[in-house]
């Protein structure tokens, strides 16, 4: 996902970062003092930072489960943390860091597009491959310039293309939308993709567009975009947005009487968005995830009582994509055979059929995963399953 839209970030701004030890490696006594130094650059802080920390616990997790069991070719995961702080200049600063101060062989984070796509080019001018867990824009993968793949960038989690036809199509088959309005974050190229895609989609079969407004990350009052959408009576308004801005603009839609569904993407999955919007507001509102709460399968329900009992609390997408993102990595190294970057690189390029928590996964040519898509309905408040849709 994306927060800001990307402008020229030059490397040689000051280093600015949180690093240390993630759990589970800290502390504990390394196989002959010999490590694979893993590094992970999250959104720690700053407008994302909900995210960042769930995917964070998450691969620290996997780490912790992985070394438990032996390390990976006989060597313990060390984890290398650097905070992004939810901004892209921040994002190349800690990438920098990361790669060239602390050496790591490849490095696993991100769960925002622009924060990503400021620490690709580091990526692929080091040759260091970087795994992102949450950023969907097609440009995280693909040079938007060129076409060409990135070498060394690679995700675990769908992209904007796919989310934003699975919304445009549940909203026309199962809400029978019939009239949609879009609310878009002009500063997020995230909010802007995914508008983009559900657009093309809902009016190619067979919806009208009746309202498009726009507003800015950190906006408070939206009742006058809030105002002109209300005149142009949709059944149906699309944000996709982040958490903060999304639960501000349901909760201000009720109290003005707007009564039609709202909808949006893997951006709402936070439990700020309840704190934020309320629970009654929320109620007919819906966005596409990468993960239910309410998967059954016995990856999903191991996974579950083991971030329960490690944090004391339920995981969402960001934790389980953080998770899936280590194991994917440590299966490439096992494949690579040695803790190379140019050979893991390689390994992950070929990763298919990989079994993670979020689903069974393979890497296409564009590095991009493969697998399916949730729809989630908020009900009182809380997150609830409503269809699973295979890519």
């Amino acid at each position: 996902m994306k927060r800001k839209s990307i402008q020229f970030i030059s490397l040689a701004t000051g280093l600015a970062m949180l690093a240390g030890v993630a759990a589970g490696c800290g502390g504990e006594k390394k196989s002959g003092g010999q490590t694979i130094k893993l590094g992970y650059v999250y959104e720690l802080t700053g407008g994302t930072a909900t995210f960042g920390n769930s995917a964070l616990n998450g691969s620290k997790l996997a780490m912790k489960e992985i070394n438990a069991k032996g390390g990976v070719l006989g060597k313990q995961l060390e984890g290398i943390v650097a905070d992004n702080k939810s901004e892209p200049s921040e994002s190349a600063n800690a990438m920098t860091k990361v790669v060239t101060q602390d050496k790591v062989v490849s490095v696993i984070g991100f769960t925002t597009s622009s924060n990503a796509l400021a620490a690709t080019g580091i990526s692929q001018s080091s040759k260091v491959p970087l795994i992102s867990a949450a950023a969907t824009n097609p440009k995280v993968t693909v040079d938007e310039k060129t076409g060409k793949v990135k070498d060394f960038v690679f995700r675990v989690c769908i992209i904007d293309p796919f989310q934003g036809t699975v919304g445009a199509n549940f909203a026309l088959n199962t809400l029978q939308s019939k009239k949609a309005a879009i609310m878009i974050d002009n500063s997020s190229d995230y909010s802007k993709g995914l508008a983009q895609f559900f657009k093309e989609s809902y009016l190619k079969n067979g919806g009208t567009l009746v309202a498009e407004e726009a507003y800015l990350q950190k906006d408070q009052d939206f009742k006058t975009i809030l105002t002109k959408i209300k005149a142009a009576n949709p059944d149906l308004i699309y944000v996709p947005g982040y958490y903060e801005e999304v639960g501000k603009i349901v909760r201000q839609a009720r109290e003005m009487g707007i009564t039609a569904s709202f909808m949006g993407g893997d951006g709402w999955d936070s439990p700020k968005l309840v704190e934020i919007g309320t629970p009654a507001a929320l109620n007919n509102t819906f966005f596409t995830n990468h993960y239910s709460p309410e998967d059954t399968s016995s990856a999903s329900k191991a996974f579950v009582e083991a971030y329960k009992k490690e944090y004391n609390q339920a995981p969402d997408a960001f934790a389980v994509l953080g998770y899936d993102a280590v194991y994917l990595l440590a299966d490439a190294i096992k494949r690579a055979g040695e803790a190379d970057p140019v050979k893991i690189q390689q390994a992950l390029a070929a990763t298919k059929d990989f079994n993670a928590v979020t689903g069974m996964l393979t890497l296409n040519a564009t590095h991009d995963a493969v697998k399916s898509a949730v729809i989630i309905e908020m009900k009182d408040g809380k997150q609830g399953y409503k269809a699973t849709v295979k890519p």
